[in-house]
């Protein structure tokens, strides 16, 4: 008979094909099916059948006997219960491994969110930073041209023997206020008034000219009239300024929109405006273009105040 080592390390009881609580007739039966087809005899060239034979027989023994079998059992229960706790075991470990991972994974990635956080933060006030240099650059430069305008205007504004020089824009702005209107969606319970402020307005339109007026209309929300400096600013605002893509400007000029200037004659430059040719009466020309534009600033101040009466009446 084999060792209790060699025995041990066979499941006897798979090897009959019968359950653990098996009765000894049950036993007996299982041996004698396996034995019949794997005997030696039946099997000369089948080495393993031969091995196979022994190990039923093996079996056979040890669990026709009570004694041998209750210690079989007991040493195959232990086995088990080793195996399980072994299994045990290795799932805990195997969890541990899993959690230990999972936590080094979670803070791997919440230290890359923290890092993208932290570039993302250092970009958006790099951009804020550009935005704000940008601001005051190109508000910086605005400036310096409509300082360079204004003494190129003062420049052209004198007079010289008996010639009085004005700019077209100026003359037309002795007469008309370039004047535009406004218009867009708002409601009456919005405190932003649609996203515009005088201070809006103001950055929005300067950039186009110097602008001399906004006014807001204070009951008709939506609506503000704007006057410009020059022709030129004016035009450019109504072409190109559209606001806010979310809530865009309607545009509507009501004073000073140029027409067609007619062609000056060939003795003439452009710009030059020759009332007379005695100093005396240029003097006088200058001095009426200075009450006509007085004139007129109190006329646009009465037109505006007018259009403000007139929504507020729509509404």
């Amino acid at each position: 008979m084999a060792s209790a080592k060699e025995i041990l390390q066979l499941d006897l009881y798979a090897l009959l094909g019968v359950e653990e609580k098996a009765t000894e007739k049950e036993i007996k039966k299982a041996y004698r099916q396996r034995a019949l087809s794997c005997h030696p005899d039946k099997n000369p060239d089948n080495p393993k059948a031969a091995e196979l034979f022994h190990q039923l027989s093996q079996a056979l023994e040890v669990l026709t006997d009570a004694a041998a079998r209750a210690a079989y059992d007991k040493v195959r229960a232990a086995k088990k219960q080793a195996e399980e706790r072994t299994r045990r075991l290795d799932d805990k470990r195997k969890k541990i491994k899993l959690d230990l991972e999972a936590r080094e994974r979670q803070a791997e990635e919440d230290s890359q969110k923290v890092e993208e956080f932290k570039v993302s933060r250092t970009l958006e006030e790099e951009i804020a930073r550009l935005r704000e240099e940008g601001s005051r650059q190109l508000q910086e430069e605005q400036r310096l041209i409509r300082e360079q305008i204004q003494r190129e205007r003062e420049g052209r504004l004198h007079t010289h023997s008996g010639t009085f020089l004005l700019l077209p824009c100026e003359i037309i702005h002795c007469i008309f206020p370039f004047l535009f209107q406004l218009k867009w969606k708002c409601k009456k319970d919005d405190d932003t008034n649609g996203g515009y402020s005088q201070d809006f307005l103001q950055r929005l339109l300067q950039k186009y000219g110097d602008v001399l007026n906004i006014v807001i209309s204070s009951k008709k929300k939506g609506s503000a009239v704007v006057e410009f400096a020059t022709v030129r600013a004016a035009e450019l605002a109504c072409k190109n300024e559209v606001g806010l893509t979310e809530n865009p400007l309607k545009i509507v000029w009501l004073e000073g929109q140029p027409e067609a200037a007619p062609t000056a004659p060939s003795h003439m430059t452009p710009g030059m405006f020759t009332p007379s040719q005695n100093p005396l009466s240029s003097e006088r020309d200058y001095e009426s273009l200075v009450l006509m534009r007085m004139r007129q600033a109190a006329e646009r101040q009465r037109l505006i105040e007018q259009m403000q009466k007139e929504d507020e009446e729509e509404t």
